[in-house]
């Protein structure tokens, strides 16, 4: 009896262990996961642009290979914490954009404002198609003095080149705030693709961007 008590502790003893080492194993493994998406956030960049409805801009970023996420949102205005309604209204000085985050080892910023460039017409002063208002202008906001000066330059050479009869009017400004938008305009494309805007302005729209940016896509 005495042995079949020894033989019982020992063998509870060990379960315990081996049940120690795989929750420890478990945990190790879960820090080793949040330490390397860490990492890989780190290298991580982010851009922010307007280029009209930001249902029509984030649907098109979010097919770009080397982009992460899309959020569209509001900024360059002068009220905290806008709502759509405040921004339709023309009163906030806000822009519907997107902030997108990118992986600038797969594509690089100038990549993207070529993107931005060839998917909105930048000489139509606050507005895109029939959608007016300075809230639909046509905008990049800059996180740094190199995306500052990379955008400049960029606008400088499209302007030079006279590609557009009428003078480009994109506005080149500091980010100073991004508020995401309402979470029904987060995905909207994907989530309506059948809904009358979605169907008549944001799929010819993506046919078109695919057609010439074939090889900027994000795989199947």
């Amino acid at each position: 009896m005495l042995n079949r008590m020894k033989l019982l502790l020992l063998f509870t003893a060990l379960l315990f262990t081996v049940s120690g080492c795989k929750e420890s194993t478990s945990q190790d493994q879960k820090n080793k996961k949040e330490k390397m998406n860490q990492v890989e956030n780190n290298k991580l960049q982010t851009a922010t642009f307007g280029s009209g409805c930001f249902w029509c801009t984030e649907a098109i970023f979010k097919r770009v290979r080397g982009v992460t996420s899309v959020v569209s949102g509001y900024a360059g205005g002068k009220t905290d914490n806008p709502s759509y309604e405040d921004v339709c209204s023309g009163t906030t000085g806000h822009a519907e954009v997107i902030q997108i985050k990118f992986d600038p080892s797969v594509v690089s910023y100038d990549e993207l404002l070529e993107i931005f460039w060839k998917t909105h017409d930048p000489t139509t002063l606050n507005r895109q198609g029939a959608d007016v208002g300075t809230q639909y202008r046509s905008v990049i906001f800059y996180n740094d003095d190199n995306q500052k000066k990379t955008a400049e330059s960029y606008k400088l050479d499209l302007s030079k080149a006279g590609i557009w009869k009428d003078p480009i009017v994109t506005e080149i400004s500091p980010l100073k705030k991004f508020y995401p938008a309402e979470k029904y305009h987060q995905d909207y494309y994907q989530q309506n693709p059948n809904q009358g805007y979605c169907s008549f302005v944001i799929t010819p729209k993506i046919e078109k961007f695919e057609k010439i940016f074939k090889e900027k896509l994000k795989g199947p």
